[in-house]
């Protein structure tokens, strides 16, 4: 209460100086994406009522749309002021020329070594920075504990190493009548750069190098990876309609309560204590091979547009997200801090799993590249057909997918640059 006591009185002091004599009230555009829905309106009413002034103006637009929407409007000269944006596209638009250098404004933040460091790394286009981590969700874990329980495994402790995995699977599993030991979406890119790639990172592996530049699966960590999860699926421990789930199955497979073990995000505990308050689950991190653990740090940047002349606006709007109100409100509605020393504030009195996924986020990684989309997201990208001809190929098909899709995103790569 102390803390937010003088947060307040820091806000009104901030709003004292913006309106001084010579100050000038703004209203600046914000869009948004539909999957922020539940706590972008309540962040942007919140901050708007805590003003005397400067106001927030949010369009929320639909998700699958939000990228293209953008880019035309930038071209057309009627982007928004700013925009919260998936931040994997972060590089793309930095280098395409469409968001505005923030760095000094990024700095000048008493609190910028605090903001995740994974949304600042795809947030930093050469050595500047043109995105600021805004909303948050993280890759974890989860197991269904009733299910453990009735194969003889112990419900409170979650697989921490891929043998685990595999172990628990197997015994969950055999327990039949429907149930299966294990599942993902196998034919969904984005759901398994989330879920899938954290298992390599775990283990030293990569995807890119630093500044994606060079495609990196050609790797033991990735063709291990690959293994684990074909071995899976050829004795049986996945359903089949894994190979075909494009993500609509991502969260709903293990809310059926047939399934043990899947991969997932921050996002799941949130639904999963409203729409299935008797389901019994844990939350993990996603292991490496032998041990260890990663995560993929999702979730949205905050980017201005190139030009805009609502700085002052945006900066009140940023100060108000950032401030421990703004955290906590965000992670009441379905967003993990962005700032680490105020998260433990901002989660107190929610469901302890949440700091297992905050904890996750704050030492995960996020992939860096100019054309993310072309490599990962597409439907008939190179990540995608590797991963279904190693998941559900044999053996042998391994190898040749790994080289292929490696040979594939670099020829992507090398255009792009």
């Amino acid at each position: 209460m102390i803390i937010r006591h003088f947060a307040r009185l820091g806000a009104l002091a901030a709003a004292v100086s913006a309106f001084a004599p010579g100050a000038q009230a703004d209203t600046f555009t914000l869009w948004a994406r539909a999957d922020s829905s539940t706590f972008m309106p309540k962040l942007v009413d919140a901050f708007n009522a805590s003003q005397s002034g400067h106001k927030a103006e949010l369009q929320i637009v639909p998700t699958n749309e939000l990228v293209q929407k953008y880019a035309v409007a930038a071209a057309g000269g009627t982007a928004p002021d700013a925009l919260s944006l998936d931040l994997i596209y972060t590089p793309s638009f930095a280098a395409s020329g469409q968001l505005q250098d923030i760095t000094d404004l990024a700095k000048s933040l008493p609190y910028f070594d605090q903001l995740s460091k994974a949304h600042l790394s795809v947030g930093t286009y050469g050595d500047r920075i043109y995105g600021l981590p805004f909303s948050a969700d993280s890759s974890v874990l989860v197991w269904n504990k009733t299910l453990f329980r009735e194969a003889g495994l112990d419900p409170d402790k979650g697989p921490t190493t891929w043998a685990e995995i595999r172990a628990d699977a197997e015994k969950v599993d055999a327990l039949g009548n429907g149930v299966d030991g294990f599942y993902f979406s196998g034919n969904c890119g984005g759901c398994n750069i989330f879920t899938f790639t954290p298992l390599i990172w775990a283990s030293g592996g990569d995807i890119f190098n630093a500044d994606g530049t060079e495609a990196t699966i050609d790797t033991p960590q990735m063709r291990d990876a690959l293994a684990f999860y074909q071995g899976m699926v050829k004795d049986g421990l996945v359903p089949a309609g894994s190979q075909t789930d494009t993500g609509s199955n991502f969260f709903a497979a293990f809310a059926t309560g047939k399934i043990g073990i899947s991969p997932s995000g921050a996002f799941a505990i949130g639904a999963l204590n409203e729409q299935f308050p008797d389901l019994e689950y844990g939350v993990t991190f996603l292991p490496g091979k032998d041990g260890g653990s990663s995560s993929f740090a999702g979730g949205d940047n905050f980017v201005v547009s190139n030009g805009t002349d609502k700085m002052e606006a945006i900066k009140a709007f940023l100060d108000y997200a950032y401030s421990p109100e703004g955290q906590t409100l965000l992670a009441r509605n379905g967003s993990l801090p962005v700032r680490a020393d105020v998260a433990k504030e901002a989660l107190a009195g929610l469901d302890e799993r949440y700091l297992i996924a905050a904890e996750a986020m704050a030492n995960g990684k996020t992939p860096y590249s100019v054309v993310f989309n072309d490599l990962i997201n597409s439907a008939n990208g190179p990540w995608i057909s590797m991963l279904n001809k190693a998941f559900f190929g044999d053996e042998a098909s391994i190898g040749p997918a790994v080289e292929e899709g490696q040979a594939a995103m670099q020829s992507i790569i090398d255009t792009a640059g």
